[in-house]
């Protein structure tokens, strides 16, 4: 297996961004991580992956050791799933281990699980490869082991909240949410919203026949009177005057942001007073470049239903518009041993805050793949740059078949990762961002 043939096959993180794999292997590292924490609420993709596909996770793990050149690789799993820990330890070679995670959120923020795991904090604006480490996750792990005989063409996620029968399902890529929903028996409310990608790090999506692409880990489905449909429908007029009004300092955003604990840089409460100080004071804001959005502050810390998460991402975005950044940041490495433990947002209080005891917290997998006559193979679905299309329109493609290349930047190709056709079929549109095949 060479870097060339996991670029190739377009393999990129499967449970975030979108990160290429290629260049993210293409480092070197003395221990490779595989995320499957799945700290969301409602998510079970990765562990139904582990059960199922376990041999070939194996398989990716050690081809990723070979090409960072690794010594170690550790699975980050919940001490919940007793079942799939005890599979693992039965499965790994010995140059691989389980460690226990608490079951507890964000444990699969990669800085948190290279903490928990490795002790080792990674610094503000690092990644992982900064302290010798590589993290992937699951499903990558099962499509790096496949990409010398198959590209990526199919997706596993999570189906789940207010639908008649959750599901991890295995999808061609470019099937519509909707699709999907209906392959896990159909809503059960009448007023049914998409939160795509989780409940605290998700987004609201109002199109049912959006697209799932590499990264679409679940969707979860909630009425529209449930307070994280409420909670996104805000708009930043509203989240901007009532914090001005109601925020009264506690610092409870601060004390359980998990970036702060890692000893970044960021205070949220901070952020929250420049909204009533027209930024004056950019002492307030300068931190929330390293906000890692995982929203624990908004939905889970303010006692008051405020929103500090939106407040750092609209500094932060304003920041990087200004092209502003802040130079050689703060940096206290003790803090995590200090406070970290203790600290974290147990998954059953979290649930119970966020109304969603209500739903039932299972997703078995469906192993078969879900059969679709039409696709949308959209051309960006990794971090990075769009691909372009290597198709025309009326053109016969095959399952597996390239339909997009990034383009090329001086000579090699920019950051990103081919696209590749999901089902046999024609090409009948090039549009909206997508290649779109038909049967």
């Amino acid at each position: 297996m060479t870097i060339q043939d996991i670029f190739e096959a377009g393999v990129v993180g499967a449970g975030g961004a979108g990160f290429p794999t290629h260049v993210k292997l293409s480092g070197k590292a003395d221990t490779l991580l595989i995320n499957a924490a799945e700290c969301e609420p409602l998510l079970h993709k990765d562990k139904e992956v582990l059960r199922e596909y376990l041999d070939a996770v194996i398989e990716g793990m050690a081809l990723g050791m070979g090409l960072t050149g690794a010594e170690r690789a550790v699975v980050g799993v919940k001490d919940k799933y007793r079942d799939v820990i005890e599979l693992l330890r039965a499965k790994l070679p010995s140059n691989m281990e389980v460690a226990e995670l608490r079951d507890a959120y964000p444990a699969g923020d990669e800085f948190i699980l290279v903490y928990d795991v490795l002790n080792r904090a990674i610094p503000p604006g690092g990644i992982p490869l900064h302290v010798g480490a590589v993290v992937m996750n699951v499903e990558t792990a099962v499509n790096v082991a496949a990409a010398k005989i198959r590209p990526v063409t199919e997706k596993f996620l999570s189906v789940a909240g207010a639908v008649a029968e959750p599901a991890t399902l295995r999808v061609p890529l470019g099937v519509t949410m909707a699709e999907c929903v209906a392959a896990a028996g159909g809503p059960t409310v009448p007023d049914a919203n998409y939160i795509v990608g989780g409940v605290m790090m998700g987004y609201l999506e109002d199109d049912r026949d959006a697209l799932v692409d590499k990264t679409t880990g679940g969707i979860i489905v909630l009425p529209d009177d449930h307070v994280i449909v409420r909670r996104r429908r805000q708009d930043w007029k509203q989240i901007g005057r009532i914090g001005r009004a109601a925020c009264d300092q506690c610092s409870f955003c601060t004390e359980l942001c998990p970036r702060w604990l890692l000893g970044h840089p960021i205070e949220p409460h901070r952020a929250m007073r420049s909204l009533g100080f027209n930024r004056i004071g950019e002492a307030n804001v300068i931190g929330t470049q390293f906000c890692c959005e995982c929203n624990l502050c908004s939905l889970y810390s303010c006692p008051e239903d405020l929103d500090p998460k939106n407040v750092c991402t609209q500094n932060k975005r304003r920041l990087a518009a200004e092209k502003r950044r802040c130079e050689n940041p703060p940096f206290n490495p003790r803090r995590p041993e200090l406070h970290l433990a203790n600290r974290k947002a147990p998954m059953a209080r979290l649930m119970t805050k966020l109304g969603l005891r209500q739903f039932r917290n299972v997703g078995p997998l469906q192993a078969t793949l879900l059969p679709a006559a039409k696709v949308g193979i959209k051309l960006k679905q990794h971090l990075g740059a769009p691909c372009e299309a290597t198709v025309a329109v009326g053109q016969s493609v095959a399952k597996g078949q390239v339909v997009g290349r990034p383009p090329m930047a001086d000579g090699k190709p920019a950051l990103g990762a081919p696209v590749h056709a999901s089902i046999d079929g024609v090409v009948t549109a090039i549009a909206d961002g997508a290649v779109w095949i038909g049967k």
